[in-house]
């Protein structure tokens, strides 16, 4: 057993896991969806970021492209959160937390993609 891959294989479907948790629930129901579960996404797929990097076949560049949009993503989410939590004068309305909630989306398809790319990867790896 590889331990580098399994700590990369953890990364990668925490990240996902993460991202799903915040994504889950109503999207306009500030409520139901945790600050500190998107703050969690967004460490996680920062992490799965620099674990993808150093890979140099073509994999490894769809790996980390998937990764940078999650990261992007979550950080514009976090980012409307902020702006709407501190800054406007409104609060977190349900359009705030439309926005938030449509950009981890957003998020999570990316992370869907890196897994599906993990398990091919996987399965190729054992037809060899």
């Amino acid at each position: 057993m590889n331990l580098e891959k399994v700590i990369f294989g953890f990364f990668v479907l925490l990240a996902a896991t993460l991202n799903f948790g915040f994504f889950l629930g109503d999207i306009a129901v500030p409520a139901l969806h945790n600050i500190y579960e998107l703050f969690g996404a967004l460490v996680v797929s920062l992490i799965a970021t620099v674990l993808k990097f150093g890979d140099r076949t073509q994999l490894g560049a769809t790996h980390l492209a998937t990764s940078l949009v999650a990261d992007l993503q979550l950080i514009c989410a976090a980012l409307v959160w902020g702006y709407a939590a501190n800054v406007s004068s409104h609060g977190v309305t349900s359009e705030a937390m439309a926005s938030v909630v449509s950009l981890s989306g957003g998020a999570l398809l990316a992370n869907l993609v890196s897994v599906i790319l993990l398990v091919v990867e996987t399965v190729s790896f054992h037809r060899r």
